[in-house]
């Protein structure tokens, strides 16, 4: 019977290990979609933006408790998806006003908005929901 529940305490490791903060990675996301879609150069606000994007992309990481993954393939994958949403703000922003229509240009900020108050409220009842003491 002990290698049964062995067993399944290593699966369940390796399940938190491989695990990710997925609402922070929709923040990341649309994040990295508005900055993609607003950079024009370096100027104060995208350095600024930039600023927010590396704390967006690591923070979370050290927000977890129990089984942290490897810090480089966290950040690797983070990175991965910032890059990916990048290109997809610059692609959007050639195709608003030819392919989509003008108002389409606030999309990326609004849904960016809304994943943050979200995220929020999922961080916030995580760190307060009730636990029984052992």
């Amino acid at each position: 019977m002990k290698t049964i529940s062995h067993v399944g305490e290593a699966k369940a490791a390796v399940r938190s290990d491989n695990a990710f903060a997925v609402d922070t990675t929709f923040v990341l996301f649309f994040l990295a979609l508005e900055f993609g879609q607003s950079v024009t150069g370096i100027s104060i606000d995208s350095v600024l933006m930039m600023v927010t994007l590396l704390a967006i992309a690591i923070a979370p990481y050290f927000l977890a408790i129990d089984n942290k993954p490897n810090f480089k393939l966290w950040f690797v994958g983070r990175s991965a998806i910032a890059c990916f949403a990048m290109m997809l703000g610059w692609m959007f922003k050639q195709s608003y006003g030819v392919v989509l229509p003008d108002m389409f240009r606030f999309l990326p900020m609004t849904l960016l908005i809304v994943t943050a108050m979200l995220s929020c409220y999922i961080q916030f009842y995580g760190f307060l929901k009730l636990r029984f003491v052992k």
